[in-house]
């Protein structure tokens, strides 16, 4: 334990209707408030947050890996709908009701798309990967990523498979290279270095596809409609954070019916580890609240 990240309690794969496995993993006690985290690009269930804090707010974390991700079953030209049925499956077999949700980074339109879907009982988007093909956007997106967006709208066959090529390391790299240093300070501490890479090698265990898939799902337009988004909704970005959202969630929010935003002063996309006891207080709190029972 590091004050970020810990081992997990319990690690399994539920089997679904149609046969495939999804994995997934616990922290915290197993008769906790269930809380279910979609974790960021190309990182397995084994990458969670909330050290220490699951355990004392009485949360029992899940994260799941998405289909072609660490163990789960690839689900080749699966969709965000899909992926919500997916989950839907995995709160009646596990127990879990109807949870709150976390979405870290490229996991937030998954997440959302379960809010969407009325799989979420309240939803945190955490260092979000925006809807970067929203025409809004094309004007401020740099050259590079302007290109990626414009290629996936183009040719998402040829996209998924340029994205197809991506390995742990360019990951692990790609991360390292494009954070500020308040987040390096996280990410390069030890015993976090070693759980990050571990989850990036696991996420690709069954080569890039799951990854590739994921990628070209968000950077497309999003097929859900975010008005119509009924759970309370808290979307949270570190001041410094240049890469997930052009705007750090400000056209998001607007776009989602009651949404509320957090900037949160020096730190980027690392928010979701240091700032875990926040943001689990504040989800839980309108978790509850939405399904009418006293605090």
């Amino acid at each position: 334990m590091t004050g970020y990240i810990g081992v997990p309690d319990r690690l399994g794969e539920s089997a679904l209707s149609d046969g495939r496995l999804l994995g997934w993993a616990e922290w915290g006690p197993p008769d906790g408030v269930p809380v279910l985290l979609c974790p960021g690009a190309a990182t397995s269930r084994w990458l969670g947050f909330g050290a220490g804090v699951v355990e004392a707010l009485g949360v029992r974390l899940v994260s799941v890996d998405r289909p072609g991700l660490g163990v789960s079953t690839p689900a080749p030209g699966r969709t965000f709908r899909d992926f919500a049925a997916d989950v839907r499956q995995l709160c009646a077999l596990r127990g879990l009701g109807r949870p709150a949700v976390v979405g870290n980074s490229q996991g937030a339109p998954f997440a959302l798309a379960c809010a969407a879907e009325k799989v979420a009982s309240a939803l945190a988007v955490v260092s979000g990967a925006d809807e970067v093909a929203a025409p809004r956007f094309a004007p401020v997106l740099d050259a590079g990523l302007r290109g990626l967006v414009e290629r996936t709208a183009r040719d998402p066959a040829g996209a998924e498979e340029f994205f197809a090529g991506f390995t742990a390391d360019a990951m692990w790299d790609m991360v390292m290279a494009g954070s500020p240093e308040c987040d390096l300070a996280v990410y390069q501490e030890p015993a976090f270095a070693a759980g990050y890479r571990r989850a990036l090698n696991e996420a690709f265990g069954q080569g890039a596809a799951g990854y590739a898939r994921d990628t070209v799902l968000a950077m497309g337009r999003w097929p859900f409609a975010l008005d119509a988004i009924t759970v309370p909704v808290d979307i949270w970005y570190g001041a410094q954070d240049t890469g997930h959202s052009p705007d750090n969630g400000a056209l998001l929010a607007a776009r989602v019916p009651g949404a509320r935003r957090h900037v949160v002063p020096e730190i980027g996309g690392a928010l979701l580890w240091t700032h875990a006891e926040s943001i689990l207080t504040v989800l839980l709190g309108r978790a509850v609240d939405h399904e009418g029972r006293p605090r």
